[in-house]
Parts: structure tokens; C-alpha cells; sequence
């Protein structure tokens, strides 16, 4: 439950330094997603994500299984 994305800026949340328009006054510079999609890239994983304005984001990050 959350704030949700705007339809017309999901194709940007993962660029650096990016803000969506309707994060009011909540502090942050724009890396989180970007810095959370780079290490899951690292590790030959994907993310995606599924959100509703006014009702949130759901973030589904899939990593492959390595046997040691």
C-alpha cells in the first residue's frame, strides 16, 4: 500500500536521480530503484514492477538459484 506510480512515468523509475511527480514532500534523490535494479542486473536476475497510483507498487525480483 503506498503512494503507486504514475502509469505515464513507469518507464523511467529506474533511472538515476529520478523522481515521480507525486512524491510531495517525502525526502530521497532518485537512486534507490536504480541502485536495486543495478545489483539485481549483477546477479543475473530481473525486477518488475506492477503499480496503481493511490494504492501502490508491488516489486517482483526473481534471482537464479546457484547450487554451491
Amino acid at each position: 500500500k503506498g503512494i503507486g506510480i504514475p502509469e505515464s512515468e513507469m518507464e523511467n523509475i529506474f533511472k538515476l536521480f529520478n523522481r515521480c511527480s507525486n512524491v510531495d514532500v517525502r525526502a530521497g534523490i532518485g537512486m534507490g530503484l536504480f541502485i536495486v535494479k543495478h545489483c539485481v542486473l549483477l546477479h543475473g536476475g530481473t525486477i518488475s514492477v506492477e503499480s496503481v497510483e493511490n494504492q501502490g507498487s508491488t516489486f517482483i525480483i526473481t534471482l537464479p538459484y546457484k547450487k554451491s
